[in-house]
């Protein structure tokens, strides 16, 4: 089973601190994710478990394969 991720870079969101001189970053939205035997199953796995989205305005995905499910988290104020 291979597992991939879906982004989106329709939308927007917002850094922490909004009221700060800072400019805005661009980015990509995470929509979610899900395996499959390829990338169309599981992007089929992937609506099937949320179906919700097919009733947004997001309309073009991004499927990224994911090596593996481990996750690393990162502070970039500790860095």
């Amino acid at each position: 089973m291979r597992h991939f991720i879906f982004l989106t870079q329709e939308g927007y969101t917002f850094q922490p601190n909004t009221e700060s001189n800072m400019p805005d970053i661009e980015n990509l939205q995470v929509l979610g994710t899900a395996s499959g035997e390829d990338e169309k199953k599981a992007f089929d796995n992937f609506i099937e478990e949320n179906e919700y989205l097919l009733d947004t305005d997001y309309e073009d995905v991004l499927a990224m394969e994911l090596k593996d499910e481990k996750f690393f988290y990162f502070s970039l104020k500790q860095k």
